[in-house]
């Protein structure tokens, strides 16, 4: 059975100490009410001190035996709070653990899709030096022509998409996609598939992508709100930066409700997560993810100045919220 987009949930609330005591108090209370009080007139002999005498016997041989057991060893040592602050200590600097950011990777990583546009090749500023990119990736000279794709095809751009739902439906990038005659991803055990556009929301700068054929054990992606998230929170950018990839880079949020205008004044976004984690052409599509692995975003942008398309340090994604509700399923 397929299972339907994931979102993150709140842990529930329990109930106060205080409130699950006055709750069992009160069971036991009921038990007792309901239980009735043994007849004793019918027992011959039968005195109350010998059963409260029995029961401490059997209280004084647990003790008996239980300080037996757990007395220390002659010659043992008992441990500290020193000697166990010494072993931890000594277990962190002899064992290498992995970084927030490594971890979160390790979590959407199975998620995360190369997205491949074939078509009339583009001769734009950023068309121009996403090939260069691609070619020095594969050892090529920059301005080597584009013979990777299938005959008759030309690879026109390369960029990033997030599994949100088993059966394929994948979130990326309008412009990574735009215009293109053929679409390929390939996904994380490698395998790779025609994709089709199922929906857009231009306004966003998003696609919904279906691939017509997908991984048995295909993991979708986690979704998490974006209502709590604060400047200052670590993420980290996962994608296919000039299509080397998946490559993760770390940073934390710089900012909210941002907007953005493309570098040829055709289109402004709003409500975008500013982060200063690195993104390049090839990102774009790519998840913006907590420290949990879960999506709060899809990478969209970059801020810069100049033609050359390199990152600066700020980068911007379009909530989840928006996001999942370009797939029809808004999550929260």
């Amino acid at each position: 059975m397929r299972r339907p987009a994931f979102y993150s949930r709140s842990p529930r609330t329990l109930p106060p100490a205080a409130d699950q005591a006055a709750d069992r108090a009160e069971g036991l209370a009921s038990l007792e009410a309901a239980t009735p009080a043994p007849d004793t007139s019918a027992r011959t002999g039968w005195q109350p001190g010998r059963k409260s005498f029995a029961l401490l016997l059997v209280l004084s041989a647990a003790l008996v035996t239980g300080a037996v057991l757990w007395a220390p060893r002659p010659g043992a040592k008992a441990l500290t709070q020193k000697d166990i602050d010494a072993a931890v200590l000594r277990t962190l600097q002899t064992n290498t653990l992995p970084s927030p950011a490594a971890k979160a990777a390790d979590i959407i990583r199975p998620s995360v899709v190369r997205v491949v546009s074939y078509g009339e090749e583009k001769n734009t500023p950023e068309a121009k030096t996403q090939k260069r990119g691609r070619n020095l990736a594969k050892g090529k000279p920059p301005e080597a022509p584009n013979d990777g794709g299938p005959a008759g095809e030309v690879e026109r751009g390369v960029g990033t998409g997030v599994v949100i739902v088993d059966k394929g439906v994948i979130l990326t990038n309008l412009h990574v996609v735009a215009g293109s005659d053929k679409i390929k991803v390939t996904f994380y055990d490698g395998l790779e598939a025609v994709a089709t556009i199922t929906g857009v929301q231009p306004e966003n700068d998003l696609a919904v992508l279906q691939a017509q054929k997908v991984p048995d054990d295909l993991i979708p992606a986690t979704m998490r709100s974006t209502a709590d998230l604060r400047s200052g929170d670590q993420v980290a950018a996962v994608g296919f930066p000039f299509g080397i990839g998946p490559s993760v880079s770390a940073g934390v949020v710089s900012g909210l409700k941002r907007s953005f205008r493309s570098p040829e004044g055709k289109q402004e976004l709003g409500n975008l997560i500013q982060f200063d984690a690195a993104a390049n052409p090839g990102n774009s599509g790519g998840p913006l993810i907590n420290m949990d692995g879960e999506v709060l975003g899809i990478v969209t942008a970059i801020l810069n100045p100049t033609q050359q398309r390199t990152f600066i340090g700020i980068g911007f994604a379009v909530p989840i919220e928006n996001a999942a509700a370009a797939a029809g399923s808004p999550p929260f």
